[in-house]
C-alpha cells in the first residue's frame, strides 16, 4: 500500500513583536510599609534590592484583569484587533486555577474566539519562553498574529514576614503581539531548565496541603544560591543568545533582564561586559519584581520613556522557579 504525503503548514521566515502594551498594580508599595513586619528599613531593602517602591493591584483586581488590559494596549499599538489573533499564550504562576487555562478566557474577553489558547509556567522566564513559542508557531505557519501576556498578581502569594522573597514582589501584566516580518526581528531563544534546584525558588506548600490545615501557600527563596547562579551561570546564557543571534554585545541598544534584584541586573552587565551606551531596563525601582510581567513591563517602560526607540536591538533574558531560564535579542516594535 502506497501511503499519500502528508501536506505540512509553512509560514514566513522570519518574525518580530508588532506592538506592546503593559499594566501596573494601581498602588504603590513603599519600603517604609513593609519593612517593620520583616525588621528591616528603607534603607537596607535599597542596598539589597535597589527597590523604592513595588506596584500592587487592589483585592477587586485579578490577575486575569491584568493581563486583559495589558493585552488590549498591546493590540491597539500592533493596530490590530482581538480577531486578528490566531493563539493567546499567557504566562502566569499566579492564576488560581487549574483549568480552563486563563489564556482561553483572556482570549474571550478580547474578542480573539476561536484562537488557540494555552498557559505557560515558566516563572520569571514565561514571558521568553513565550516569545520563543510565538515566533516557532508563525514561522511554522501555525499561526499568523500570536498575543503573548506575562500576568502577575504576586502579592496574592505573600507573606509580609518572610524576608526571602516577599518585600521584593510586585503585581502587573505586560503583553506583545508576534507576527510576520519581512526581516528577522526575533533571535533564536536559548533556554534551559535545572530541576535539581527546584527548592531554591518554591512556593511553601501545595494547595492540597491547605485541606490539612498547612494554611495558604506562599512564596520563599533561597536568596544567596539564587543571587550566584543567576550572576554566574546567566550571563553565559544571555552570551549564547547574543551568539545565535549573530550580534556582539556593542551592537546591542537595550539589556532588558528579568527584574529580579538591582545587583543581580548590575553583576550581569559586568559580566557581559555591555558597553556604556547600552541602556539597561531598571524598572524593579518603582514596580518590584514581577516575575513573568517584569520583561514586557520594562520593554514598555524604555519605549514609553523614549531610552530607545522602535526597531532597537534588545537583549531579554528571564531566569527563575524551576529552575529555569529563556534569553532572546529582539527587535523592539
Amino acid at each position: 500500500m502506497t501511503r499519500p504525503t502528508l501536506t505540512q503548514a509553512t509560514g514566513p521566515a522570519h518574525t518580530r513583536i508588532l506592538g506592546i502594551g503593559g499594566v501596573r498594580g494601581e498602588n504603590l508599595v513603599t519600603n517604609d510599609d513593609i519593612a517593620g513586619p520583616i525588621d528591616s528599613s528603607d534603607e537596607w531593602i535599597r542596598q539589597r534590592t535597589g527597590i523604592v517602591t513595588r506596584a500592587r493591584a487592589g483585592e477587586g483586581t485579578d490577575v486575569l484583569d491584568l493581563a486583559e488590559g495589558a493585552a488590549r494596549k498591546a493590540l491597539e499599538h500592533a493596530g490590530l484587533t482581538g480577531a486578528d489573533i490566531d493563539a493567546v499564550i499567557l504566562s502566569t504562576v499566579t492564576y488560581f486555577h487549574q483549568t480552563p487555562a486563563g489564556a482561553a478566557i483572556i482570549a474571550d474577553r478580547i474578542g480573539a474566539t476561536p484562537a488557540a489558547a494555552f498557559d505557560i509556567s515558566a516563572a520569571c522566564a514565561g514571558y521568553c519562553y513565550g516569545i520563543g513559542q510565538a515566533d516557532a508557531l508563525v514561522r511554522a505557519g501555525t499561526a499568523r498574529h500570536v498575543l503573548v501576556i506575562g500576568a502577575e498578581k504576586m502579592s496574592d502569594f505573600i507573606d509580609p514576614t518572610d524576608r526571602s522573597i516577599s518585600f521584593l514582589l510586585g503585581d502587573g501584566a505586560g503583553a506583545v503581539v508576534v507576527g510576520p516580518s519581512d526581516t528577522p526581528g526575533i533571535g533564536p531563544t536559548v533556554w534551559g531548565s535545572d530541576g535539581g534546584q527546584a527548592q531554591a525558588i518554591r512556593q511553601t506548600h501545595s494547595w492540597k496541603e491547605t485541606q490539612t490545615g498547612a494554611g495558604w501557600p506562599t512564596l520563599r527563596q533561597e536568596g544567596q544560591s539564587v543571587f550566584k547562579w543567576a550572576v554566574w551561570q546567566m550571563a553565559p546564557v544571555a552570551q549564547k543568545a547574543l551568539d545565535a543571534a549573530g550580534i556582539t554585545a556593542d551592537q546591542v541598544e537595550a539589556f532588558i533582564p528579568h527584574q529580579a534584584n538591582m545587583r543581580i541586573v548590575d553583576q550581569m552587565i559586568k559580566q557581559l561586559k555591555l558597553p556604556e551606551s547600552v541602556v539597561v531596563a531598571r524598572d524593579i525601582v518603582d514596580t518590584g519584581n514581577t516575575s513573568a510581567a517584569s520583561i514586557p513591563l520594562a520593554t514598555e517602560r524604555l519605549l514609553r520613556e523614549g531610552q530607545v526607540s522602535s526597531g532597537a536591538l534588545a537583549l531579554q533574558i528571564g531566569f527563575g522557579a524551576g529552575l529555569v531560564y529563556a534569553a532572546q535579542v529582539v527587535v523592539l516594535p
